[in-house]
């Protein structure tokens, strides 16, 4: 099966499941269907990154059962997309992929019925909780479809990723509230287990053991996975206050406003060009004019060199792990790819 053929198979997977649950919803309430439809919206439009990763690693080791990686592949998405939505109501995101969340737009729904900020606010974050938990829980239900003799062990590496992700999200939280010190090091720890756990290390790991790989394949996998989930973030960030808007489908305002404390952040600490502007920084007023100071005292205290030049480590890092590994060879290969992808990425 070709990656267009396997991509779009997997997106055959979540059309079925949405199109279901739209149709069990509609008797139940009028804004309980809207909230499946919108679901189903919020999910189009990645990358796929995902299942990507688990159906080529399947493949790469010799797996026999298409069916099954392409439901756990659909699976990954799920829950990528729940917490995605999660993340978008703890951090008040407004919009994601170039159009408003699911929270925002149930908000704007009821502020435009004249209700008050305060409960179209609460009304919008309890449906993008509501959502989240609902395919967090479809997640684990789709996985349950695949055949007996892998159904626990890809039912542990979804749990094992969830529990390091909340760790990481609330390390995240601890930062920005400013309960915990943000330094360098524990920004990447965070990385490690917010994101690099369950976008990359889970989905090589349950590539791998769909096809039956051992426990060997699935140590270097996690260590790949981390590399290259680090390396993603780092990206992420810098595109989050330096990256085009049009094409990364965000704010590049949103991180400045909400103070969010990035490696960036901690790499500016207590240099004077940022000391001068700190004041603005998760200023929830944060205007343009504001928000270009900042990014000016960012370049200006050397915060933003030094996160590329980290990129650029971290890069050759990953590069190393995935050299040094035993995995397939056409796997070490695309992984590379990746990680090179990934340190250059626009959007």
């Amino acid at each position: 099966m070709t990656e267009t053929l396997a991509r779009d198979a997997v997106d055959v997977v979540l059309t079925d499941f949405f199109e279901d649950r739209i149709r069990r919803a509609t008797p139940l309430a009028q804004h309980y269907a809207l909230l499946w439809r919108r679901l189903a919206r919020s999910s189009e439009g990645g990358k796929r990154l995902r299942p990507r990763l688990l159906l080529n690693t399947h493949a790469a080791f010799g797996g026999t059962h298409p069916e099954d990686a392409t439901t756990a592949a659909a699976a990954f998405e799920l829950l990528h997309t729940a917490l995605l939505l999660h993340d978008d109501v703890m951090d008040q995101d407004l919009s994601r992929r170039g159009r408003p969340t699911v929270s925002a737009e149930f908000a704007n729904d009821v502020a435009d019925d004249g209700l008050s900020p305060e409960v179209a606010a609460a009304w919008g974050d309890a449906s993008g909780i509501l959502g989240g938990d609902l395919l967090l829980s479809a997640a684990h239900s789709l996985v349950g479809r695949v055949r007996p003799e892998v159904r626990a062990d890809l039912a542990d590496i979804i749990d094992e990723s969830l529990f390091r992700a909340a760790a990481g999200e609330q390390e995240d939280i601890a930062f920005g509230l400013g309960t915990a010190s943000a330094t360098p090091e524990r920004v990447v720890r965070m990385m490690e287990n917010k994101t690099a756990g369950y976008s990359f290390a889970a989905p090589l790991r349950a590539g791998a053991a769909l096809a039956g790989a051992g426990a060997d394949a699935s140590a270097e996998l996690d260590r790949v996975g981390t590399a290259l989930g680090v390396l993603y973030q780092l990206r992420d960030d810098l595109l989050g206050v330096f990256g085009d808007a049009g094409r990364t489908g965000k704010s590049t305002t949103s991180d400045l406003r909400q103070g969010k404390r990035t490696l960036l952040v901690a790499f500016a600490e207590g240099q004077p060009a940022w000391t001068a502007v700190r004041h603005l920084w998760g200023d929830p007023q944060l205007d343009p004019t504001g928000a270009a100071l900042l990014r000016d005292a960012l370049v200006a205290s050397g915060a933003r060199d030094q996160t590329t030049d980290l990129i650029d480590v971290m890069r050759r890092e990953a590069v190393a792990v995935i050299g040094g590994s035993t995995l397939p060879t056409g796997l070490r290969q695309e992984l590379v790819g990746l990680a090179d992808a990934l340190a250059e990425r626009e959007s």
